[in-house]
């Protein structure tokens, strides 16, 4: 199947479940703020590949990037992507650290990355679970991979591998809010599925026009 086969009903659905994952996210969050946190999903797209870079900045932006490994009955991979900026922001309201910073001459310190991948596996393990529910499908995260670098070497090797098989990714907007934040944190949700994962997850939520 090619990504770009995917309905308005095929949206519909994960913009459902991404607003499901959203809000369990939220509760989490909330909890490790000690503050009431809003999460929204403003678009759900399915952009292609060559997109996915310039949604990020270029391939010599630099990001940072949550690598989780779906495991389960639907493997597939999920990338959470943060401007450097935005990345900063949400360690120092996690660490109360407001010296953190993520690119320099010295490694970030092992709070920051502790703390990105706490996020890293609230946000993923929300989305998975509002999905895993919906298709009573067993979907696991891995343990998340950090990676602060240019989107080019962040991304190409998982979309590279990818393009064997499809042209196209799931890109889920999320934008995290508190009641102190005006812009708030934008961040880049993309799932990836294993092609031979696509047909189940649609079959199961009841959607068969996926071939």
């Amino acid at each position: 199947m090619k990504f770009y086969h995917l309905s308005i009903k095929h949206i519909d659905v994960l913009r459902e479940i991404g607003n499901i994952g959203a809000g369990n996210a939220a509760t989490s969050m909330s909890k490790l703020l000690n503050k009431k946190i809003d999460m929204q999903i403003p678009s759900v797209n399915i952009v292609a590949f060559d997109e996915v870079m310039d949604l990020v900045g270029g391939p010599d932006n630099p990001i940072v990037a949550i690598y989780i490994r779906i495991k389960g009955q639907a493997p597939g991979s999920v990338f959470f992507i943060l401007s450097i900026e935005e990345a900063e922001h949400l360690v120092r309201e996690i660490t109360t650290d407001t010296n953190v910073k993520l690119l320099s001459e010295e490694q970030p310190s092992e709070i920051a990355i502790s703390a990105l991948h706490e996020a890293g596996n609230i946000l993923a393990g929300s989305y998975l679970s509002a999905l895993s529910d919906f298709t009573e499908i067993n979907m696991q995260p891995s343990v998340p991979h950090l990676s602060v670098d240019m989107a080019g070497a962040v991304l190409t090797v998982g979309l590279l591998e990818l393009s064997h098989v499809s042209d196209y990714a799931i890109i889920i907007d999320t934008k995290i809010n508190d009641n102190e934040e005006t812009n708030g944190i934008h961040g880049h949700f993309f799932l990836l599925p294993d092609p031979e994962s696509i047909p189940k997850i649609f079959t199961a939520l009841g959607i068969d026009d996926h071939e």
